[in-house]
Formats: C-alpha cells, structure tokens, sequence
C-alpha cells in the first residue's frame, strides 16, 4: 500500500503524462534572506503556480505563511536541510524537519541537500541515508539536491564529480535528484547514463541571458534530463508568470527554444 502512495504524491509533483516536472524552489530564505522575489512569498506562490509549475519548495515556512487558499493547485516539497550564509562552513548542512512532519502538514514530497567533497560530507550522507529509510517507511517520495563542494572539486562543474553525486543519491533510495548542468549536452547525457532515477537540473543564480537559460534547459531534455529545479532564475524574473510558462513549455511540450522567448516576450 506505501507504494502506491508514494506513485500518487509522486503524480502531485510530476505530470503523469510527460513523467516531467518544472519545480521552483524556494528555500533560500533560510540560507541567503528575504532576497529579492521571496520577500512575500504567498504572492510568489501565486506567480509560479499561474506559470504552470508542478511543484514549489522550501522549508516550513512556506506553508505556514505561503499557503494561499485560493488559485491553482501546485505541489509541495518539504525542504529538510538547511545552512546560512553566515556559516562557519556554510557546506555544512543539517537537518531541520522531518519526513513525518511532511506528512503532517501535506507536503507531497521531501528534499535534503548533500555537499559531495565537503568536510562535513560523511554527516549528511548519514542523514540522507536515514531520511531516504523514513521517505520508504512512509512511501514519500525524496528528492536529493547533490552539489560537488570542497576543496577536491577544483573545476567549478567536475563531470564525473557530478555523475557520481548523481549516482549517490540512487544508491541510497531517493526518487529524484537535482544537480548542476555539467556545462554540455554532451556531458549530461553521460550523467543520466549513470543514473537511475529521474534528474532536474539546478538554475543557479540569477542569469543576463533567458536564451541561455532556456538552450541549457533545452538541451538538458535532449539529453535524458526529467526537468528543473529553477529557483532565482524563476522567481527574481520580471516577467515571472510567462518566465515560468516558457520553461514549463520547453520541458512538458518540447518547444524550442525561440519560442520561448516569444513566450517569453508576448
């Protein structure tokens, strides 16, 4: 019975039809601040829901002084872990919820975070470990943001750095894995080579250049990618509402990447 209740909460968070997923996350407020876009984040929620986003994501807070009451339906992800900026080693993430409390407010899934090469690394490995035996207790569906961090990884974006982070979080059970785009089509279709389970891709921070933006989104389907996980890049636009939809479009419909931009622009 777990399992079919992880397959309904994990049709809330990826559309059944396409098997791909738009989420905007926005658990940033616990490691950077109120920054620019999240400031007020139930008329956010609005926004990124009108867009046609499966899923937001954040910690707690987001429920409680997020939840709308009213307009469209958009999945929830509980984010478990967090850091702030302010850190001694701000790599260093623990965690700060639980899964049982995600059942408890609704959430339809559950992300942790784990810096791959980080001091610290073996800790979080630990608690993905025993949240991903929780999230199969319970048949909630886990989400694992896996970044290569730390003084090993002096390439900015290490190929088999990132395949192996992605591999990780299928050896330990999560259901979906978020990482950063390894810089090429060519690249990232190795990483989903090696991966198991559906991957989203990380935005990063606040981009100049949409069409960018929305070339590496479309390559990255091209390429195997499940979707996004686009946070800044999402919600400090400001066109969010058609930003939204245009990347919603690339991932669900397959359009290119000049219509997005009319998109975009209409």
């Amino acid at each position: 019975m777990l399992g079919i209740g992880k397959n309904i909460r994990l049709e809330r968070i990826i559309d059944r039809n396409t098997g791909k997923t738009v989420i905007v996350p926005m658990d940033h407020g616990v490691t950077m601040g109120p920054i620019k876009g999240i400031v007020d984040m139930r008329d956010m929620v609005n926004e990124i829901a009108e867009g046609g986003a499966n899923a937001v994501l954040g910690h707690i807070g987001l429920p409680l002084h997020g939840h709308r009451r009213h307009g469209r339906d958009i999945g929830l992800i509980l984010h478990l872990s967090g850091s702030t900026v302010w850190a001694p080693d701000p790599n260093a993430k623990v965690l700060v919820n639980t899964v049982e409390m995600a059942l408890k407010i609704g959430a339809d899934a559950v992300s942790v975070h784990i810096n791959i090469g980080a001091e610290s690394e073996s800790e979080m490995l630990k608690d993905l470990g025993q949240v991903s035996v929780t999230c199969h207790e319970w048949g909630m569906p886990l989400l694992a943001m896996m970044y290569t961090r730390g003084e090993k990884f002096s390439d900015k974006l290490p190929v088999e750095g990132i395949r192996h982070a992605a591999r990780i979080a299928a050896e330990l059970g999560a259901d979906i894995v978020k990482i950063s785009y390894p810089g090429s089509k060519d690249a990232f279709e190795e990483v989903v080579k090696g991966c198991p389970i559906p991957i989203v891709i990380a935005g990063g921070e606040k981009a100049e250049d949409d069409r960018q933006v929305f070339q590496i989104i479309k390559d990255s389907m091209i390429a195997g990618g499940a979707g996004v996980s686009i946070g800044r890049n999402a919600f400090q636009h400001e066109k969010k509402i058609a930003m939204v939809r245009a990347i919603c479009g690339i991932v669900h419909e397959g359009i290119s990447v000049d219509k997005a931009i009319e998109i975009l622009n209409a």
